[in-house]
């Protein structure tokens, strides 16, 4: 019994590292993958550098896709293209609400 008791804070510890920073890393990685994977020609996209740009083009042997800016056509990796950037802009504007008169 002794030696559980000395355990225990090395195993709450662990626990508490597991279910803060371990387990939501994991989720946002797969999140990030799904996203990649759903990608389609026409989807807007701005990658982790802050470049914007429409998808045109697959390239399945670089792993790679190519997106139209206004100065041509560029060549990405797909794990430069930004999951949370990109779905900001893609998600319907939010209505501006007006102030209230007195």
């Amino acid at each position: 019994m002794e030696q559980i008791q000395q355990f225990l804070p090395l195993i709450l510890m662990f626990a508490v590292v597991y279910f803060f920073m371990i387990r939501p890393q994991m989720k946002k990685a797969k999140q990030e993958k799904n996203f990649i994977k759903e990608l389609k020609r026409g989807d807007r996209i701005v990658t982790k550098s802050g470049m914007h740009g429409k998808i045109i083009d697959f390239s399945d042997k670089n792993n790679a896709v190519i997106i139209e800016t206004g100065a041509g056509k560029i060549t990405f990796d797909k794990s430069s293209i930004s999951n949370e950037l990109s779905q900001k802009l893609n998600e319907p504007a939010k209505p501006v609400k007006e102030e209230k008169k007195k």
